[in-house]
């Protein structure tokens, strides 16, 4: 068991927990979610003792062996990519350099074999001698391959890195297991497979993550961090969502019936349980929440920004056509031959193996880049607005954010005031005093908050999104996503967050160096798809 005891913490007069009374159990996955600042990383840190809480204790069962994803890709580069595996297991680790160091030595006493052999049978029961050979299974898992393993770490790729710490906190089935961000610059592969890992997995999980399907698919419990405390609720993220709003959606219904608005949450419930997915976890999870009582759900206290796109006029039957775009970059082509038209209703995800190349193709057709040969044209009833990925451009200008947001007001807006534009900014929870801030110095969540008032002003009806949920937290990507499902126009986008793109599009177009990919379907039925799959190796060939 691991327990948080009372915990206190406080930077000046800015408070983040307040008497944090939890309990976290074994079998059981949670998933640590709040806003930006609440103190998510903050809490695991305390637990790992990185962190030192002005009051209070952090309780282990005696025994019990915990393990970090560790965030300092630079901590280990004098290390071989294997022996840092190795060391996640720390006690096995220790126990190997004494063993070694015994072995080492020139006059080998009999004190020293009687160590060694202590050593040897800890290392045994451990598992050490299949420890290597699990490492490596275990670095091949999660797309790190076999050339790499003897490598320093600090000459492997970056991108190599973050899966060897990911494989040095998996390694040896730890008790309790602390994620922070586990599926950054992870491909889709690997994040299906670290789902079904941590979905098998019989210990203590607990995951810091702004990925919803991936909290979806391995937690049993939310942990909520908000306003000062810390509470634990059955179930996954989308069920944590979902409840929380029916039950203020009731709260806010006065004259409905207290038996129907209590029958609808049982219904909720039944629904839930009948629907849980992945083996060990949907036990888990519908044992649970067949034993949740009504009383438990709660409404949540969060402030969701309105993200809505309004466009000013219907999109006409030409739309965007493009006609051999090729585009490459220091002699690698990012793609090639790509032509097609997009149609009325479309709402198309762009995907590559080459994240640069969505990237580019997005500038390309926003007259940000040129193309290396090809064409395209947009209709003339088109009205788009861009999320770029990189937005700093945007930013250089100390100005408020009522003044930045003035300059983006378009021709057909004829009496932009400031009530007029503290409505786009409210919607995106920048209120009073907030709207004087300066955009020189505001964090990279509020930045994007700042492009999306500036694509709503536009009234457009083409909306083109690259990585729109970066920076962003849950609540915010939410809103996001349940915007861009009402919107009425064409949606172009590309995303990291796997529910973002099943749930918005209904069209797929994959960009690879020889042609392109492309079909009417939704991207799980693209991912799961035989023939998708056996194009894909011969175009990336």
């Amino acid at each position: 068991m691991l327990a948080a005891r009372n915990i206190t913490l406080a930077y000046g007069k800015r408070v983040l927990f307040d008497e944090v009374n939890i309990n976290f159990i074994k079998g059981n996955c949670y998933g640590v979610i709040g806003a930006n600042g609440a103190g998510k990383s903050t809490f695991l840190k305390i637990l790992s003792g990185e962190i030192e809480p002005n009051k209070g204790t952090v309780e282990i069962s005696p025994g019990e062996r915990m393990a970090v994803l560790k965030q300092n890709q630079f901590e280990f580069d004098e290390m071989t990519v294997l022996n840092t595996v190795l060391k996640g297991h720390r006690k096995m680790w220790d126990v190997m350099l004494e063993r070694e160091k015994i072995y080492a030595l020139e006059d080998f006493t009999e004190e020293d074999g009687i160590r060694a052999g202590e050593l040897e049978a800890e290392f045994g029961e451990m598992g050490g001698y299949t420890a290597e050979s699990d490492a490596a299974s275990l670095l091949s898992d999660l797309g790190v391959q076999e050339q790499y393993h003897a490598s320093l770490m600090k000459d492997i790729p970056g991108t190599l890195k973050v899966r060897v710490l990911l494989a040095q906190a998996l390694f040896g089935n730890p008790d309790i297991l602390l994620l922070d961000e586990p599926t950054n610059g992870l491909d889709i592969e690997t994040i299906g497979w670290l789902e079904n890992f941590l979905a098998e997995y019989e210990n203590i999980v607990l995951v810091v993550s702004h990925d919803r399907h991936f909290l979806d698919a391995v937690c049993t419990h939310v942990a909520d961090v908000d306003r000062q405390k810390i509470k634990v609720f059955t179930g996954n993220y989308t069920f944590w969502y979902e409840s929380s709003q029916l039950m203020a959606r009731q709260l806010n219904d006065k004259n409905k019936k207290v038996e129907d608005k209590r029958q609808a949450l049982l219904d909720f419930i039944a629904r839930f349980s009948a629907n849980a997915s992945k083996s060990r976890q949907a036990t888990a999870r519908k044992k649970a929440l067949e034993k949740l009582t009504i009383e438990q759900i709660e409404p949540s206290n969060r402030k969701y920004p309105g993200i809505i796109f309004q466009p000013l006029r219907e999109v006409g039957n030409q739309i965007l056509n493009v006609e051999g775009l090729r585009k490459s970059v220091d002699g690698r082509v990012l793609f090639d031959k790509v032509s097609f038209s997009i149609n009325k209703g479309e709402k198309i995800a762009l995907v590559s193996r080459d994240p640069l190349a969505v990237t580019s193709f997005f500038d390309i057709i926003n007259g940000e880049q040129t193309a290396e040969a090809g064409k395209f044209e947009w209709g003339t009833t088109i009205t788009k607005a861009y999320l770029p990925l990189e937005n700093n451009e945007f930013f250089k200008e100390g100005l408020s954010l009522l003044e930045w947001l003035r300059q983006f007001v378009p021709a057909h807006v004829t009496d932009a005031d400031e009530p007029f534009l503290r409505g786009f900014l409210g919607k995106m929870l920048f209120s009073g005093d907030d709207i004087q801030k300066k955009t020189n110095v505001l964090s990279g969540g509020e930045k994007v908050r700042c492009m999306l008032s500036r694509m709503m002003l536009q009234n457009p009806n083409i909306i083109v999104l690259d990585q729109p949920t970066n920076h962003l937290d849950l609540e915010s990507i939410q809103s996001f996503n349940e915007g861009c499902i009402n919107f009425p126009g064409i949606v172009l986008l590309t995303s990291h967050d796997h529910t973002f793109m099943q749930t918005v599009a209904n069209r797929i177009i994959e960009l690879t160096p020889s042609g392109i990919i492309d079909r009417l379907m939704t991207f799980d039925e693209y991912l799961e798809d035989a023939r998708v799959r056996e194009l894909r190796a011969e175009m990336y060939r």
